[in-house]
């Protein structure tokens, strides 16, 4: 058992192309408006080099919110508290769903792609298993024999891309926010 093997030069140069150039077509078009195919052009790479690597529009989101899910996820294991360890379970929870929100309304399309690409595909990302993890460990500390790991996901369903999307665009974003507030707090 060795390290695992390393990205070949050429398909590390492709990937970053990809990735800046969705991300680029992304923020310029709309995830919606965006085709594999106009990403595959903007990068200069072939379609199936795209496919290939990505799989779809999906995949192409996951990786492109890779690197904020890492941030987060590094903020919340050494991090300053009350996000990062030293504070109270429930403030920590509060902390961690107004980060989490902050994340997701800042990508909010990426992550309905990344979340609705087939039928619970949310929960086999493996930062939703972290969440989950995270918020289940929180609650146990906080809630004492409470059934920590029903009652993470249910805390979390309200964070689902689909049902925001939906919040955000009757309500707007500070009444969305609030809405998810309440629930975790009171």
């Amino acid at each position: 058992m060795g390290e695992p093997p390393r990205e070949r030069a050429d398909a590390a140069r492709n990937r970053t192309k990809v990735l800046a150039a969705a991300a680029r077509l992304f923020r310029e078009r709309g995830v919606d408006g965006v085709s594999m195919d106009a990403v595959a052009a903007e990068a200069g790479v072939g379609k199936g080099t795209l496919f290939r690597r990505f799989g779809d529009r999906s995949g192409l989101a996951v990786a492109l919110l890779d690197e904020r899910e890492r941030e987060l996820q590094e903020a919340i294991l050494t991090g300053p508290a009350p996000l990062g360890p030293g504070a109270e379970a429930a403030e920590r929870l509060a902390a961690f769903f107004e980060a989490y929100l902050d994340y997701l309304l800042a990508h909010l399309d990426l992550v309905r792609v990344s979340e609705t690409a087939s039928p619970g595909a949310r929960y086999r990302i493996g930062a939703y298993r972290f969440w989950h993890r995270h918020v289940a460990i929180l609650l146990a500390e906080a809630r004492p024999g409470c059934d920590a790991d029903p009652l993470a996901h249910a805390l979390l369903a309200p964070l689902a891309a689909e049902h925001m999307t939906a919040l955000v665009a009757e309500y707007g974003r500070a009444r969305a926010r609030k809405a998810v507030r309440v629930l975790v707090t009171e």
